[in-house]
């Protein structure tokens, strides 16, 4: 069931690059109970449109074989709404609906290849896809007034409650979030990805789809992410049993590429001072190579690799309350993976007030 779930780390670990000249960008106010739609487009925003949009509206994933996945679909949306960009947004959107909603049910299949299209086990859903499109069409109502999106938010928060959440195994009136609607879980070990767990939109999504279990879900992925700190570095995969965390078999204990998700999405929802972003800061810092930050330690060998993108150096920034350094010219030598993790980074400097006078 889980063979559908090893992208993850396989595709991150296979980054890697250098960046060149940057400059400071000014960050607007904003609440946390609002997402602010910028008067002015970020200037990164046309570079990655143009190399990871396509004309159709798919974005690719051109370092992972030219494939799209629903990540990919909703990363894009939730961007085209925070830029204001309603041609671009309609354009994802429609690709994803006529390629990804293959499904019985409101969630999308987690991969399309451009030779075979979803095929075998790429059916299966994949959490954090299906929750940033949700939040982007929310977003995209709510916030920039953007209309033709029917019933959709309701339909996805509705289905990611029901068939992708699971009770802990140590607390079973907590709701943990799984990875996806196909995710091994039973009541003795469930199988969660840390970095899947984002507040923001799980809240306002619960919120706005009258979803309780959904900010609960929040709630509690914030506890898990705490218990997670105290042990050491966040992993990428872990599995949860009734006397705690232990490694997951399929994948083995280490902190990598989807990790690197856990500090930004936190400050996203206005909790630097939560313990994962202080364990995440000085994770970064281990690094022994001047200007990198460390993008994967196991437990067993410690520092694998580190890495000078830009995008992975945004989230470190963030993560030390440090302002940004955003260039256009650096998003050329970057992959789709580090390049998104910028433009979010940007939104969520934006958007947060963790680090605000």
């Amino acid at each position: 069931m889980l063979k559908n779930f090893k992208f993850k780390l396989t595709r991150r670990s296979a980054i890697q690059g250098c960046f060149i000249f940057s400059f400071s960008i000014v960050r607007p106010s904003s609440g946390y109970a609002e997402s602010n739609v910028p008067t002015n487009q970020s200037i990164l925003w046309p570079t990655w449109k143009s190399r990871f949009l396509s004309r159709d509206g798919r974005i690719v994933d051109a370092q992972n074989g030219g494939i799209s996945h629903s990540e990919g679909q909703g990363y894009g949306a939730l961007l085209a709404q925070a830029n204001g960009d309603r041609e671009a947004f309609d354009r994802i959107e429609a690709w994803t609906r006529a390629n990804l909603l293959v499904r019985q049910d409101h969630l999308m299949a987690w991969r399309w290849h451009p030779e075979r299209g979803v095929a075998g086990q790429d059916w299966q859903s994949a959490t954090d896809g299906d929750l940033f499109r949700a939040w982007a069409l929310l977003r995209a109502q709510r916030d920039s007034g953007w209309t033709g999106m029917g019933d959709a938010v309701s339909n996805i928060a509705q289905d990611i409650a029901s068939l992708c959440i699971q009770p802990d195994p140590r607390e079973p009136s907590a709701p943990l979030l799984t990875p996806g609607a196909e995710a091994r879980t039973d009541q003795q070990r469930v199988l969660i990805n840390p970095s899947y767990i984002m507040p923001r939109a799980l809240r306002e999504l619960g919120l706005a789809a009258n979803q309780p279990n959904l900010i609960a879900a929040a709630d509690h992925g914030e506890q898990v992410l705490s218990e997670l700190a105290a042990l050491g570095p966040i992993p990428d995969w872990i599995d949860v049993k009734p006397d705690g965390f232990v490694t997951a078999p399929e994948y083995g204990r280490s902190s990598g590429y989807d990790a690197l998700r856990v500090p930004l999405f936190l400050i996203w929802s206005d909790r630097f001072n939560h313990p994962a972003v202080a364990r995440a800061a000085a994770e970064f810092a281990t690094a022994d190579t001047l200007g990198h930050v460390a993008v994967l330690t196991t437990s067993d060998s410690g520092l694998v690799a580190q890495s000078n993108q830009r995008g992975y150096l945004a989230i470190a920034a963030l993560a030390n309350c440090e302002p940004l350094n955003i260039s256009r010219y650096n998003l050329h030598r970057q992959s789709y993976y580090p390049a998104t993790l910028q433009l979010l980074s940007e939104v969520a400097e934006r958007e947060s007030t963790s680090c605000r006078d």
